[in-house]
Parts: structure tokens; C-alpha cells; sequence
């Protein structure tokens, strides 16, 4: 039995280590965060993400998603998030591109 919590932040399916699927077509990943949590502000060259929020209030690029609320991301739109309340995200990003993450 796999746990969430044997993964990097979260990614299962991708093109990288550790996976529970290794593919170049998408990733995909589940976060946890709490109220006040914070990503650096990053951006892709090739993928783009989208988000599903299963619960909490997210705030991405100002905007705030709740339950149910879906956000897209396209290549080369930077990226700022923060959890206005605790709760998860469903992410899949497409395609998974090895190092296609850039901080800002």
C-alpha cells in the first residue's frame, strides 16, 4: 500500500521519482495546506496546471477558488498562491517536462 505522504510534495503521476505512474504526458498531485501556507511564485515555460479545489479557500494570482472552483494556468503565467483556509487541491499539469518549474 502507497501513502500520500511517501511522494514529494504531494505528485504521484510523472516524470520523476517517486511516482506511482511514471509518464511524460501529465502529472498529477494532491496538496494539503493550512490556513496562512505559501508557495514561491513560479511559472512554467511547457505545462500548463489545473487545479481543482476539493476543499478550503485557495487564493491564485489574487483570485479566491472555493470547493468546486476550477484554475487554469497557462505556460508562462507566473504563478502566487495562498490558503485562506485550510483544505486540498487536485492538480494535474500537462505535460509532465522535467525541470519545467521556475521560481520566481
Amino acid at each position: 500500500m502507497k501513502n500520500i505522504t511517501q511522494f514529494i510534495k504531494g505528485w504521484v503521476i510523472g516524470d520523476f521519482e517517486p511516482n506511482v505512474l511514471r509518464t511524460k504526458d501529465f502529472e498529477f498531485g494532491v496538496k494539503y495546506n493550512k490556513a496562512g501556507d505559501t508557495e514561491k511564485a513560479h511559472y512554467h515555460k511547457v505545462g500548463t496546471e489545473y487545479t481543482v479545489i476539493v476543499s478550503g479557500i485557495h487564493i491564485i494570482n489574487g483570485v479566491t477558488y472555493r470547493t468546486g472552483d476550477i484554475c487554469i494556468i497557462k505556460p508562462n503565467e507566473v504563478c502566487k498562491y495562498q490558503c485562506g483556509k485550510s483544505g486540498s487541491l487536485a492538480i494535474v499539469k500537462v505535460p509532465s517536462v522535467k525541470g519545467d518549474k521556475y521560481e520566481m
